[in-house]
């Protein structure tokens, strides 16, 4: 294996001047001195080359080599750039406005240039500067030389022309854009400058004499004046004198590029984005950047400027959904490139070999990472960064990445990058070619501190296989042409085991000929005809898989199948999606055959398509904890701690607005929802697991949608550091026993900590009341996302007519119920699986201690049980069962009198048994009343299997979107009797006797 160069230091440790780094510069010295045309010519230009210097052995002058080395000894920032430029021309001052004409400016950047490119050159080559270093380096030029020539150019034409003013008569600025490697703060050391100039709506130019927004209007008008100011921008960046250049310039990204005027206006920006924009142009906006500042307007006015500019760029380049056509847009924009760089090379050996856009090298690795930008930033803006290694690096973060290949391609892009820049070093020139003669190799391997041209060749070929592979993995070569289409063939529906293929073909004819379908484009009704193509032979090949047992036929999964699409074709990403990927394809015809609650489910969410070929819904089937089905509740926990930090970043960078947290928040809690979906139809996570696991997530979007519900508050706008009233969300039911399933409601209620000072009393109980309205709201307003949860508050302190917040103490009194005027004994039933959720965790804590010490009260067990069967009764009561199938939740042998069983046993023996206390749910206190002796084990175990046995078919009936679970009462026969004799067992007797199921009486 080649030995690849020396690593540079990571950018956030580069050297310091000093003695430990003065050997690698000397020899860096040397290694550049022979290598580089430029850095002799650099010299000699200034007189610090030696005159006895040979071609074979050039030397500097001792002035020269204290020069370079003193250029070379620390890193070049932005702030020794200014002052370089100061010391070259001490006049022009220290401020972008300070007095100077262009041609003195030009001249100074120029003497920057060449001695900034010098030291880069050293620092790189002795491995002191890491490549984000000497690129910062380079972007921090850029930006200073585009700020000093304006200030330069500006005040002549203000001073012909006038000041370019609105319709309100406020100055304006010209908006210098830098695009690609400036806008991402990437520039190579030899770059182009791609620029665009935008300037806001202009009216006309008022003279300057009467200062601005003074006088009547001058003769010229705005356009011209940004025009001949970019105009003369260009010239001056471009002249070649003496001293060299300071960049060369293009501006052909422009809108309708050499075609186009040179200086666009905001509105003839947004309106060729909405109406021409095209997709390659998505990626070049991606990355575009103010780089210029404030000269005629105020700070204030630019920022505004700019804010426009960004409120018309981002929806162009950014979707709402996951925007799967980015990787056609990618497919497309590579082969055109590849295409060219072959015209380039054709009879060109010379050219061969191309760093940049040759396959495997930087343009690839930069491609993988700014498609995940365009194809998810639009929903998670931490994906919005426009530099390739924190792109790349927060790709691995999130997950949707292996961290071990993003790290390989990070390695490869930073070796790319030093030799496209040991290129330039040579000869000061824009080239990306590796050249075919060994002595110019030769010379590469020595900027680079190689041994050999043939070790640096081989460096390169290990890096650019790798990338290739990693490519064309993410992007893998187009598809064919699309199968035949089958949807008007009732004979092919029927040759793949369709029951009625001739009303399927019908079917879709009337999909094919519906008017959205009729109005997609030209590529999106092609790729819906291919992709019901192929659904056929899928979809056949599912039902025959699945057989009779699986409950659905190939007639009703295209059904499924065409209601999707009705669904998603608002979308041609979606469709793009399911081209890519045939396996998530497949994917979505096994969740549609899996029953009509994930239908619906995907139905209602059909962002969640993504999630299909996310490789985190994989790992989360290879997590331990997800298939332990003896862990205890609340054992998940863990497992969702990073994915609400994650969360949390997301709505702190969207902070103000209110409803994209929304959004966030609901389609991340969905995504997560839809992964164990998959996970649970896929058979990898038992359903008590499944149970816990929900139950997690929905504590982690309670906590998530309290403290956003906070920060959206007026109160803490006016003041970021007012303090969050100390609140605890109480939950109940099956969160609180975390048993929660796809569809339960949250079952919850809220206490807070008021002070001892009555006013201040008063001022808590608004700021927590105001709290809850706002986190009800954030949990159940429907948006674009959908909704969160459904909530019931009916188990609070006196229900529907209490407070909707209660203060500790009171609800400390209320559940103790000490004057007999507090809580019940069907609400201390509720309490045994009641728990601090989310919120203060010092007052979660002490509702848990609460809750314990209350259950943990002496009660008479006669009268509890009287109670009991009472509050059983009048539940039977209120779901009566007519039909002859029994009911798994509310009939007699049921899950209900399961629950009834436990609570009692809680409530009777708690005060004696205190392990009775804890929140195990109840498989989990049933086996922990049997260890204590209180029940028979072997009715505790038959009783358990039974429960886990109704809650296993209440699920499947539920994930078929069946609302009563009811089965025939055959079914569960046993499972009844084995409930009902540990109900008498523990009441000693039957009672209540009413809706017994047919053969249990």
């Amino acid at each position: 294996m080649p030995t690849a160069p020396p690593a540079a230091p990571p950018p956030d440790s580069a050297a310091t001047a000093g003695e430990p780094q003065r050997p690698a510069l000397e020899a860096a010295c040397r290694r550049a001195l022979a290598a580089s045309s430029f850095l002799r010519r650099a010299l000699a230009a200034q007189g610090l080359l030696a005159q006895a210097a040979s071609a074979a052995d050039p030397a500097p002058t001792p002035a020269g080599h204290a020069w370079l080395l003193q250029a070379a000894a620390n890193p070049w920032t932005a702030a020794r750039l200014a002052a370089a430029l100061e010391k070259q021309s001490p006049a022009l001052g220290p401020a972008p406005g300070a007095d100077g004409t262009a041609a003195a400016v030009g001249q100074a950047l120029r003497r920057v240039r060449r001695e900034l490119l010098c030291a880069l050159m050293l620092r790189d080559s002795a491995g002191l500067a890491s490549v984000e270093e000497v690129t910062e380096a380079m972007t921090a030029f850029a930006e200073l030389v585009v700020q000093r020539l304006l200030a330069a150019l500006a005040p002549e034409l203000v001073a012909r022309l006038g000041v370019p003013v609105d319709a309100a008569g406020e100055p304006q600025d010209l908006l210098v854009l830098g695009m690609g490697k400036a806008g991402s703060r990437e520039l190579n050391v030899s770059s182009d400058l791609d620029l665009i100039f935008l300037h806001p709506e202009v009216v006309a130019c008022r003279p300057a004499a009467g200062g601005a927004g003074h006088g009547p209007p001058a003769a010229a008008d705005g356009q011209e004046f940004f025009d001949r100011l970019g105009r003369r921008l260009i010239a001056a960046l471009n002249e070649h004198t003496a001293e060299g250049f300071i960049f060369r310039v293009d501006v052909r990204l422009r809108p309708h590029g050499d075609a186009g005027p040179l200086v666009v206006s905001l509105p003839m920006l947004e309106e060729y984005l909405v109406r021409e924009g095209r997709e390659w142009e998505r990626f070049a906006w991606a990355k575009a950047r103010v780089i210029g500042t404030p000269l005629l307007s105020t700070p204030a006015a630019f920022a505004r400027q700019c804010a426009a500019l960004e409120a018309i760029v981002q929806p162009f380049v950014y979707r709402k959904y996951f925007d799967f056509s980015a990787i056609g847009a990618i497919r497309d924009l590579h082969q055109r490139i590849r295409g060219e760089s072959r015209r380039r090379t054709l009879g060109r050996p010379d050219r061969q070999i191309d760093v940049k856009i040759g396959r495997g090298g930087i343009r690839e690795i930069e491609f993988l990472a700014q498609t995940f930008c365009i194809m998810r930033g639009g929903r998670d803006h931490r994906l919005r960064a426009r530099g390739t290694v924190a792109t790349l690096q927060t790709v691995a973060r999130l997950g949707l990445m292996p961290t071990e290949a993003a790290e390989r391609l990070i390695a490869h892009y930073r070796f790319l990058r030093r030799l496209e820049h040991a290129l330039q070093y040579r000869d000061d020139a824009q080239t990306h070619a590796i050249p075919p003669g060994a002595a110019e190799r030769a010379a590469l391997a020595q900027l680079l501190d190689l041994p050999s041209g043939a070790v640096l060749l081989a460096c390169y070929e290990e890096a650019s296989e790798d990338v290739t592979a990693l490519f064309d993995g993410m992007f893998p070569p187009e598809p064919g042409a699309a199968t035949p289409a089958v949807t008007d063939d009732a004979a092919a529906l029927a040759a793949h085991g369709f029951a009625d293929p001739a009303a399927g073909a019908a079917r879709l004819q009337q999909l094919m000929a519906a008017p959205r379908v009729a109005a997609m484009s030209d590529a999106g009704r092609a790729a819906l005809e291919q992709l019901a193509a192929q659904a056929i032979p899928m979809i056949g090949r599912l039902a025959a898989r699945l057989g009779p047992e699986g409950g659905v036929s190939a007639d009703e999964i295209l059904l499924r199948w065409i209601r999707l699409v009705e669904v998603i074709g608002r979308r041609s990403t979606y469709l793009a999606l399911l081209a890519e990927y045939p396996r998530a394809h497949e994917r979505v015809l096994e969740l549609l055959a899996s029953g009509g609650w994930a239908s619906e489910y995907l139905l209602r969410h059909p962002i969640l398509l993504d999630e299909l070929i996310d490789l985190r819904v994989q790992r989360f089937a290879d997590d331990r904890l997800a298939d332990d089905p003896d862990a205890p509740p609340g054992s998940a926990e863990p497992y969702w701690a990073p994915w609400v930090a994650q969360v949390e970043e997301q709505l702190r960078a969207a902070d103000g607005d209110t409803e994209r947290q929304m959004n966030i928040l609901r389609d991340a809690h969905h995504a997560q929802v839809f992964h164990l979906l998959l996970a649970d139809l896929a058979g990898h996570v038992h359903l008590e697991r499944l149970g816990d696991h929900l139950s997690a997530l929905a504590d982690g979007a309670l906590a998530l949608s309290l403290r956003a519900a906070w920060r959206s508050m007026d109160a803490v706008h006016a003041n970021p550091q007012l303090p969050a009233p100390r609140l605890a969300i109480i939950a109940y039911g099956k969160l609180g026993g975390r048993e929660l399933s796809y569809v339960s409601d949250l079952d919850l209620s809220f206490v807070y900590e008021e002070s001892a000072d009555p006013e201040q009393a008063d001022r808590d109980a608004a700021a927590a009341t105001h709290l809850v309205r706002r986190l009800l709201s954030w949990l159940t307003t429907a948006t674009s996302s959908g909704t969160l949860f459904e909530i019931d508050l009916r188990l609070r302190p006196n229900g529907n007519a209490g407070l909707l917040v209660t203060p500790i103490e009171a609800f400390d009194r209320y559940e103790s119920n000490v004057d007999g005027r507090g809580a019940w004994v069907w609400e201390h039933q509720a309490l045994t699986r009641a728990r601090g959720c989310a919120g203060d965790a010092p007052l979660c804590a002490r509702v848990d201690r609460i809750r314990e010490r209350v259950l943990a009260q002496p009660r008479d067990p006669v009268h509890l049980a009287a109670e009991v069967l009472a509050m059983r009764l009048r539940m039977l009561e209120g779901h009566p069962n007519r039909s002859d199938r029994f009911d798994i939740k509310h009939d007699r042998g049921g899950m209900i009198d399961v629950e009834f069983i436990v609570q009692y046993l809680v409530l009777a023996q708690a005060p004696h048994h205190p392990a009775l206390l804890a929140n195990r749910g109840n498989i989990g206190l049933l086996a922990i009343a049997a260890d204590l002796g209180l029940i028979d084990a072997a009715a505790a175990s038959a009783v358990a299997a039974a429960y886990r046995r109704f809650r296993q078919l209440q699920h499947v009936l539920r994930l078929n979107g069946v609302e009563q679970p009811r089965v025939e009462a055959a079914r569960v026969r046993d499972e009844v009797a084995a409930v009902l004799a540990l109900w008498r067992a523990v009441f000693g007797t039957d009672r209540p006797q009413r809706h017994l199921p047919p053969g249990a009486r």
